[in-house]
């Protein structure tokens, strides 16, 4: 009960903020929501009015007043000028890194709870003011005697305010899931784990460590971003400390003004370095937004904060570049039959009449630069047809699906002409070549002889739990408790609350 009434109380602030400044999103999107959430939706703008500002801005301050969380959320938001609208993403941009910094106070007693008062006083000595602040955490810039240093320090308490958000949501999540069948097909419930365990990994400052370092490497290799390198030595839980990087946040739009800076190029860089990292490595910068990236001298691309490293499979690697590289071909039959093929699409549906579907997606795209291609119809026709054909949002593809779409309106902003399909078709051609020709045929054989091999030698062990789960058959099941159910005025409340998160997240899966 308690943790009923705290989530409650903390989707009806939510709900109440989203009111007072008259947040609401647009007509196209308020028509394909379930029945709940636009009923819950017009009894909050009915409480609304009053609010000044446009409604970027008054979205910017409601997001920022919630917290952490729903800053997140706003970063997803302000990555889509062509959805949303220019005037829309350029209010929601300052969520990304022009947030109020705590006190040096502060930051100091994190430091000395990190390392120790003694050590701390001598690693850190030199510790400057505050450059940046963001949701989770800020930088200050540090002079050492092996150079410039980025000092980043998470937020006092911010664990436990994400964990109060997340719980709400999840509630939230849940109740929706119940109450609207429709909603099923976008996995509210997966949706927000899987997201949930992202966030919660962002504030292990170690765990962003490895993946800086990881993501270093690669780079190096693939050469299309600069990434900084680990001070291992002055890094902990709560504090990360790593290389400075001398540029431009992309955030200002000075940035592609700067000399030697070729916007093309640059875009190409952004849409090419995500696809390489995902489809050659299998690892990617999961937030790659404006505020994440910045651009340092000679036009060159640096890659800042990997709190979110996404990871995809063998086999979703190749279901990816496959799906790209026949809408680049114009090849819908292929491209429909490795949906069915991965189970994006289910069994019962025609293969024929999902080509034909895809067909009328990719034909009136094809060759033409993002300057002609209206996104937001785009994305409203592809979300038609996921209904039409019963396909489910999948949980493990979360990440990848966000970053694609923050990777494309991050290209955009930078060059309107950018044509995603040209820039992608290299790094789709290179990886299928390598993994379809000769060469790749004999590491399948390989990895498939060593998979075998493992299995056989699982075989004992997988017999004994086929075995038990037979046992486990033949004895019946208790029977099933009956179902509670929450107060009535409890449900009442969530249920005209729960309508926000769902807004929410279905307008980050349409941008």
């Amino acid at each position: 009960m308690a943790g009923l009434i705290g989530d409650s109380w903390r989707l009806a602030r939510a709900g109440v903020a989203l009111a007072r400044h008259d947040v609401i999103l647009p007509g196209e999107y308020q028509k394909r929501l379930p029945v709940p959430v636009r009923i819950a939706g017009s009894a909050l703008r009915l409480i609304g009015g009053g609010a000044r500002g446009r409604p970027g801005e008054r979205l910017a301050t409601a997001l920022e007043k919630l917290g952490p969380a729903y800053i997140k959320l706003g970063q997803f938001l302000a990555t889509r000028p062509d959805v949303f609208g220019v005037e829309t993403t350029q209010d929601l941009s300052r969520l990304k890194d022009k947030l109020p910094p705590f006190k040096e106070g502060q930051a100091r007693k994190a430091l000395e709870a990190e390392f120790g008062e003694a050590e701390a006083a001598v690693l850190f000595a030199d510790l400057g003011v505050p450059v940046a602040a963001a949701s989770l955490a800020q930088v200050h810039r540090m002079e050492t005697e092996d150079g410039v240093r980025a000092v980043k320090i998470l937020r006092p308490g911010i664990e436990k305010k994400i964990d109060n958000a997340l719980s709400a949501m999840s509630r939230a999540a849940r109740t929706v899931e119940r109450t609207s069948v429709e909603s099923r097909r976008l996995e509210p419930v997966a949706f927000t784990t899987t997201i949930g365990k992202a966030m919660r990994r962002e504030l292990d400052l170690r765990l962003e460590a490895g993946g800086l370092d990881e993501m270093r490497e690669i780079s190096a290799e693939t050469g299309h971003f600069v990434v900084p390198g680990v001070d291992w030595e002055r890094t902990g839980q709560r504090v990360l400390t790593m290389d400075w990087l001398d540029g431009v946040p992309l955030t200002d739009p000075a940035a592609l003004d700067l000399p030697g800076v070729d916007r093309v190029a640059l875009a190409n860089k952004v849409t090419r370095g995500f696809l390489t990292h995902a489809i050659h490595h299998g690892v990617f910068h999961a937030d790659m937004h404006e505020g994440n990236m910045m651009v340092l001298p000679g036009g060159e691309l640096g890659l800042l904060d990997f709190g979110i490293i996404g990871r995809i499979g063998q086999a979703e690697r190749r279901f990816l570049a496959e799906i790209l590289w026949g809408f680049i071909r114009r090849d819908y039959t292929r491209v429909a039959e490795v949906h069915f093929e991965a189970g994006y699409v289910p069994a019962d549906q025609s293969v024929g009449e999902f080509a034909q579907a895809l067909r009328s997606v990719g034909e009136p795209i094809h060759g033409k630069n993002a300057e002609e291609v209206s996104m937001g119809r785009l994305l409203l026709q592809l979300l038609d047809y996921t209904h039409q054909f019963g396909m489910h949002l999948r949980p493990e593809l979360v990440l990848l699906q966000k970053t694609m779409v923050q990777v494309e309106g991050v290209a955009r902003g930078i060059d309107p002409a950018h044509d995603i399909w040209k820039a992608a078709e290299p790094i789709v051609e290179g990886w299928v070549k390598g993994q379809f020709g000769p060469a790749g045929a004999a590491k399948l054989a390989a990895r498939n002889a060593r998979e075998v091999a493992d299995r056989l030698k699982r075989l004992p062990e997988m017999m004994d739990k086929a075995e038990a789960f037979l046992d486990a058959q033949a004895t019946p099941p208790p029977p099933a408790p009956k179902q509670r159910f929450a107060p009535w005025w409890g449900w009442l409340l969530i249920l005209i609350v729960a309508g926000l998160f769902t807004i929410a997240q279905t307008a980050v899966l349409l941008e």
